[in-house]
């Protein structure tokens, strides 16, 4: 069974693959102030709890360097294997065709991996996590580059910490556009807001790909992306576990 392990800024996500299908999936809230005994203990009770009897491959994508190793020392000294660890340097089967390759979040480089194998050919992958994120993947199987921008979550937290009359609303989309209060005010700016950007970054994305003239598949993954999803035409597909994918993808190329 192939343990893949995706560290966010606010999330960690596993999944467990076994006989050509995800047995497992969980969500873990990122604290880098965790210990590896306290992560392996919790991993354990999981993988106990899911009935998985054994792994014998774990790989690891990572935007946080100090559990990066923290997740490594699990995997030895809890499960017994060594981990590969997702780079730039990897060869995953993808060109990148960035100024500096090494700078790249490897979640996004994985994300790339994931969409080229599942619809071949020109894409763009919208990741809404910590950060907003658009990835651009060319019919050549290259990774073009793409957008960042700050998550919707934290949108909302520095909308409500930074404003005094302000306070933190659910993020759900408001019935109207125009808000007749606070609240749909700001539902509206953050929800409806989030959409536009997506829909406007993905019109330019598309005016820019060097594929242009082909059908470009959008792609939605991460853990904010079912808020937006409902209230847009623009997204083809939605995977939330999509980076679990590359990184399964990953492992079968490099380990054979």
């Amino acid at each position: 069974m192939l343990l893949a392990i995706d560290i966010g800024n606010t999330n960690i996500t596993l999944g467990v693959w076994h006989n050509h299908d995800w047995q497992q999936h969980w969500r873990l809230q990122t604290n880098p102030a965790r210990t590896a005994d306290e992560y392996g203990l919790m991993l354990k009770g999981l993988l106990r709890e899911g009935n998985v009897t054994a792994v014998n491959g774990v790989i690891i994508t990572s935007v946080v360097p100090v559990l990066t190793q923290t997740l490594s020392e699990v995997s030895v000294e809890h499960l017994h294997c060594q981990p590969l660890i997702v780079t730039a340097a990897l060869d995953m089967g993808l060109t990148i065709c960035v100024d500096v390759p090494e700078a790249v979040g490897a979640d996004r480089l994985v994300n790339c991996v994931a969409a080229y194998h599942l619809f071949p050919g020109p894409s763009i992958i919208i990741d809404m996590g910590t950060a907003t994120k658009l990835d651009v993947v060319s019919a050549k199987r290259e990774f073009l580059g793409g957008v960042i921008a700050p998550g919707l979550g934290l949108a909302a937290d520095a909308l409500a910490r930074r404003a005094a009359k302000l306070s933190h609303v659910t993020l759900e989309a408001p019935p109207t556009a125009i808000g007749r209060n606070t609240v749909h005010a700001m539902q509206s700016g953050l929800i409806l807001g989030y959409i536009s950007l997506i829909e406007g970054m993905v019109a330019r994305l598309r005016a820019e790909h060097p594929d242009r003239e082909q059908p470009i598949h959008i792609l939605g993954t991460g853990g904010l992306i079912g808020l937006v999803a409902p209230h847009t035409a623009v997204i083809d597909h939605i995977d939330p576990w999509l980076t679990l994918t590359g990184l399964r993808l990953i492992y079968d190329r490099v380990k054979g």
